[in-house]
């Protein structure tokens, strides 16, 4: 006979995998006719764009593109600088165990190194080493019994839990453009390189909708007509709606923003201005902190009581985390000889981090690639240096099983050159940090009752505690009651018992009588 009982609804937005991994994308790049013969390169950037990415039975698709700036020296009389940008397109595969098709991904991709090869005059080959993030999410809709209904005698094993429960997801592509402008005086010959970096992320929720919010910083660096190299960095302001029901202000709202596209294009020569496309995708979750009493064990010392029982692995302590690494370093630069730097390019990679109490701590390095005027026949030249960097972060409530994602924002930077060899770096790095417990809980299904079971006779066991007994778990083996054991025992608190201790159990003894049909 099925028990009524009382139960509570909860989303479950559970981790099923999680990888890190390097991805390797490789292409050439052709000279086009119009440009002159390679002699060497100088510097190679890029960025990453996803344009498709699928969770399918026991792995993961990614296709998308990465898009190659490379900046050489031509093997021409004037050893010119020239440059070449090429979209070298990828479908990369990466194996999760027990994934499924429907389920979620969040990744994040990122160009840990680009590695050029001249292979002659006309032709390039490109390697990039990518940086795989990837975690795949299941969501599932649990019923949580909370309470038996018309059992007057039920033992039940209780947990007040506060828990997240997923409220709703969604997702917006959206598109920003704009004209970038460079100086009157200056003649657009080429786009040598550019730097997109996604900056300033905010989000406000309105009326079921959640409003994301972020600049994209444009950094530019190009040549003109006079074989002068110059830079433009400007700020282009993006924004979109994810429709997401009943979402409040209260909730947690986790956004991501994805770049997709990007279409640079240098409008006619006079009117001095670069357009440009970047197509975003934006994705968010939401999630409510839900305080649920969740029954984990039961039984009746009248009753006979069967129900199936499940382990569930959900998530609690979700928070969002800002703060900010501020980076000074006095580096020795002596090939500068006091020229003009004209770009500098900051790639950041945290090496190692360790979780203490309540702490983690980020150790990593910052890859600066320095592009800058020499007096040599080139005219310009370009320089890596790795800073270490370190990071300590507090977060209430953190373990060191916590589930952290990260990401990097370059909030500001500055390099000042000075007169004596020597260059002064301030960088200020943003940590974006996203930070959940994973909790393990076990939930109880239909509870049904046996209604032959009839209690006969009362009687007394003596039962010496083992290791790992809990009073919960010898009530429940004898049919007795804790606060019985208690009772009897003179126990000041249930929650103190030891290896050894003599205890008196109350007992009950039951039979079972066959009912006529």
């Amino acid at each position: 006979m099925q028990i009524d009982v009382a139960k509570e609804k909860l989303c479950i937005n559970k981790i099923v995998g999680q990888k890190n991994d390097c991805l390797i994308v490789e292409g050439d790049m052709i000279v086009p006719d119009i440009k002159p013969d390679i002699l060497n390169t100088i510097s190679t950037s890029g960025n990453v764009c996803i344009y498709k990415k699928e969770v399918l039975e026991g792995k993961v698709r990614i296709d998308g593109e990465v898009n190659v700036y490379v900046i050489y020296l031509a093997d021409n009389e004037e050893s010119s600088t020239r440059s070449l940008n090429t979209s070298i397109d990828f479908t990369q595969i990466v194996d999760f165990e027990n994934c499924n098709t429907g389920m979620s991904l969040d990744d994040n991709m990122s160009i840990k190194s680009l590695e050029c090869k001249v292979l002659n005059g006309r032709k390039i080959n490109v390697k990039a080493t990518l940086q795989f993030e990837g975690t795949v999410y299941s969501n599932e809709n649990v019923d949580i019994i909370k309470q038996v209904n018309n059992l007057n005698d039920i033992q039940s094993l209780e947990s007040n839990l506060t828990l997240n429960s997923l409220v709703g997801e969604g997702c917006t592509k959206t598109y920003a453009k704009d004209t970038i402008m460079i100086e009157n005086i200056d003649n657009l010959a080429e786009i040598l390189k550019t730097d997109l970096s996604i900056v300033n992320k905010d989000l406000k929720v309105s009326y079921n909708k959640v409003l994301g919010k972020a600049d994209i910083l444009v950094k530019m660096l190009y040549l003109t007509e006079d074989n002068r190299i110059k830079t433009v960095e400007t700020k282009i302001p993006v924004m979109g709606f994810v429709d997401i029901e009943n979402v409040t202000e209260e909730h947690i709202c986790d956004m991501k923003y994805k770049l997709k596209n990007v279409v640079i294009k240098p409008n006619q020569v006079e009117e001095h201005s670069v357009y440009m496309e970047v197509e975003l995708e934006l994705y968010c979750r939401v999630y409510e902190n839900k305080e649920i009493k969740i029954i984990q064990d039961l039984y009746s010392p009248s009753q006979s009581l069967s129900f199936n029982q499940r382990k569930l692995n959900t998530m609690s302590n979700k928070c969002c985390n800002r703060s900010v690494c501020g980076i000074k370093e006095k580096i020795e630069f002596p090939e500068l000889n006091g020229n003009q730097i004209y770009d500098v390019s900051i790639n950041p990679s945290v090496l190692n981090r360790n979780i203490t109490n309540s702490k983690v701590i980020f150790e990593g390095e910052l890859e600066l690639c320095f592009i800058y005027a020499t007096n040599s026949l080139t005219g310009v030249q370009s320089k890596q240096i790795k800073l270490p960097f370190n990071h300590e972060v507090e977060i209430t409530d953190m373990k060191t099983n916590s589930n952290i994602e990260l990401e990097i924002e370059i909030a500001s930077h500055n390099f000042i050159v000075n007169s004596d060899g020597f260059v002064e770096c301030q960088i200020d790095l943003a940590f974006l940090l996203n930070v959940s417990n994973m909790l393990e809980i076990n939930v109880i299904n239909e509870v049904t009752k046996d209604e032959t079971r009839n209690r006969q006779i009362y009687s007394m066991v003596i039962y010496f505690v083992k290791p790992k007994d809990t009073l919960w778990k010898i009530a429940k083996q004898f049919g007795s009651t804790i606060p019985d054991i208690v009772r009897v025992n003179k126990i000041e608190d249930e929650n103190k018992i030891y290896p050894g201790q003599q205890l008196f159990i109350p007992k009950y003894v039951y039979t079972k009588t066959e009912i006529s049909a």
